[in-house]
């Protein structure tokens, strides 16, 4: 398969270092003074560094290549890969991937297991804030009665796991579309949610987001979608902390 990473002309390249801090994936570093692309297998291709480069040095390229982008989804010790980056309990090394740190979280006290809604039988024990279907970026119409006059809820994929806020907050008299911007053949992306800020009467995109570097690519893309709609329409990133803590923009 092929897939998008970026080039970096070592002539234009000054050695500021402004596209290593930009680069969610940690494959960017700097040697003997110049930016070099450490791992081509954790560029995701989204390309947040280019515009931080001011001598203009970064372009995409495209490469043959076995896979995906380097995902960083290894649970536990005896399953990271030996090329991960990671230390032997899961602890990112140095041009590793900061998003897939193994961690416990609560203080690593276990709780008590309550019954699955499965095992108390059918129903419902908390409502959702749903009022729409579909919901993944994919799937989702450029054009629906559930976008207009409504604000629209950009949410990465783990940010519900993470926090049961998010319904209540977030998705509650919203539209909403659930996009992974590490995981997701992301390419469409800007394209679509442009279309669908042009096509319908949105009056706010909020992005909730998590911490993890490689989530701040969705706000990327929709910053970059929003400038291509050209409607004016505002953008707030709002950012989802690992336990579930809602930390703002």
């Amino acid at each position: 398969m092929k897939r998008r990473i970026i080039r970096i002309d070592e002539e234009k390249c000054d050695g500021c270092g402004l596209c290593v801090t930009a680069c969610h994936e940690g494959a960017i570093g700097l040697r003997d003074g110049k930016a070099r692309l450490m791992r081509e297998d954790y560029c995701d291709g989204l390309g947040d560094c280019i515009g931080e480069c001011p001598q203009g040095a970064i372009s995409f390229v495209e490469i043959e290549t076995a896979g995906a982008p380097h995902a960083g989804n290894a649970p536990a010790a005896s399953k990271v890969p030996a090329d991960c980056g990671c230390g032997a309990d899961g602890e990112p090394m140095a041009g590793g991937c900061p998003g897939s740190r193994v961690r416990i979280l609560s203080g690593g006290a276990p709780r008590t297991a309550t019954p699955s809604a499965r095992m108390e039988g059918p129903g419902k024990v908390i409502p959702s804030d749903l009022e729409q279907w579909p919901v993944q970026l994919h799937l989702v119409p450029t054009r629906a009665p559930f976008y207009q006059n409504r604000e629209l809820v950009v949410l990465s994929t783990c940010a519900p796991v993470a926090s049961a806020d998010v319904h209540w907050r977030f998705l509650r008299g919203r539209a909403v579309v659930v996009a992974c911007p590490k995981l997701d053949r992301t390419d469409p992306y800007v394209e679509k949610l442009a279309a669908i800020l042009r096509e319908n009467a949105v009056t706010r995109v909020l992005v909730v987001r998590m911490t993890v570097p490689c989530c701040g690519g969705l706000s990327h893309i929709v910053r970059t979608a929003a400038a291509l709609a050209g409607t004016g329409v505002p953008v707030e990133e709002i950012r989802v902390d690992l336990d579930g803590t809602v930390l703002g923009a």
